[in-house]
């Protein structure tokens, strides 16, 4: 393990899909295995579109449940929740003084909605609030706070790396000191295109996704439901080319990978038995952590347990960092 700490918010946005487990909750969990890991849930960065409290209460305990099915280990990662380190807020107002109008007004978030309200005819800040407008500071808030080096994000995230990095630039120069380390965007080059149902990159916008811990009869339909082109049952096919076998690589061994190739390309297999080999290899993954998950879930207060002592080791961290910047600003 080495000196850089590792940082990385999971917003609390509904049902988790296998793309959310190989795309960035596995990749963050072997991370943590190398570096001192801080993951947290980010659920006052949900607040921005989550109006409804019970609903952000679900989803809460629903990500949290899931990475720690997923093999997360609260004694090896600090796991706690961002509303439950009050010492975020403060520095994000600090930090406030420090973020020029302008910085903000470049946030791709904020820009987005711009341009949708011009292609609409309305004003430029229509439905704009100022948690959307200052999601970046808070994000720096959240960085900044744990002397965070790496922050594992994808690369529509990598701009607000950026400005964490700026921000802390701005008050390091400005009280000659170098109180905040100088964050950097970790993306992963390996990383690949998860096919959903329709061939598109799995996303809950598409309506393509196949949820992670749902049961195995509705895992299965969702899995024959992928779209496969016409060829017949005796044509030779070709697994590099084929959204089935994209799947089918991420969970099954090399032997599995390469029978299942050799039977593609001899002909003779139809798509049916290749998606009930899909949903064998995947099922045979998910199984151990869909137990986790149910336990989790029909055991809330096991799951409130492990956030509330990562928050009150959180909570100890951040305080420190917190009394130094009061003595550098002139508030002690």
């Amino acid at each position: 393990m080495d000196q850089h700490i590792c940082l990385t918010g999971i917003k609390p946005t509904g049902s988790i899909h296998i793309g959310n487990y190989f795309g960035a909750i596995l990749p963050a969990l072997e991370l943590a295995k190398d570096h001192k890991a801080f993951y947290f849930i980010a659920d006052y960065h949900a607040l921005n579109t989550i109006k409804d409290g019970a609903v952000l209460k679900e989803y809460t305990r629903g990500v949290a449940a899931c990475w720690l099915a997923c093999g997360l280990d609260p004694s090896k990662v600090l796991f706690y929740r961002q509303s439950d380190v009050p010492q975020t807020f403060e520095l994000s107002t600090m930090l406030m003084a420090f973020s020029a109008k302008g910085l903000m007004n470049r946030a791709h978030a904020y820009k987005a909605v711009v341009a949708e309200n011009a292609q609409a005819n309305r004003e430029a800040d229509f439905g704009v609030n100022m948690g959307l407008f200052t999601y970046p500071i808070l994000m720096a808030a959240d960085i900044l706070l744990f002397d965070a080096t790496l922050v594992p994000v994808g690369k529509d995230q990598f701009q607000h790396i950026e400005i964490a990095a700026d921000i802390a630039g701005a008050f390091n120069h400005n009280y000659k000191t170098d109180a905040f380390k100088i964050p950097a965007p970790l993306v992963n080059s390996d990383s690949q295109l998860i096919p959903g149902l329709d061939g598109k990159k799995m996303s809950k916008s598409y309506g393509n996704t196949i949820a992670l811990f749902q049961e195995e009869k509705a895992l299965r339909k969702q899995i024959m439901r992928i779209v496969t082109n016409s060829q017949g049952v005796e044509e030779p096919k070709d697994p590099e080319t084929c959204n089935l076998f994209a799947l089918y690589k991420l969970v099954a061994t090399k032997e599995q990978q390469d029978e299942l190739a050799c039977r593609y390309k001899a002909g003779g297999m139809g798509w049916g038995e290749a998606k009930e080999a899909l949903f064998q290899a995947l099922n045979s993954k998910i199984a151990p952590m869909r137990d986790r998950y149910n336990h989790y879930i029909s055991h809330p207060s096991e799951v409130l347990d492990i956030l509330n002592e990562g928050a009150k080791k959180a909570r100890a961290i951040a305080q420190k960092k917190i009394e130094a910047l009061r003595s550098i600003i002139g508030i002690a």
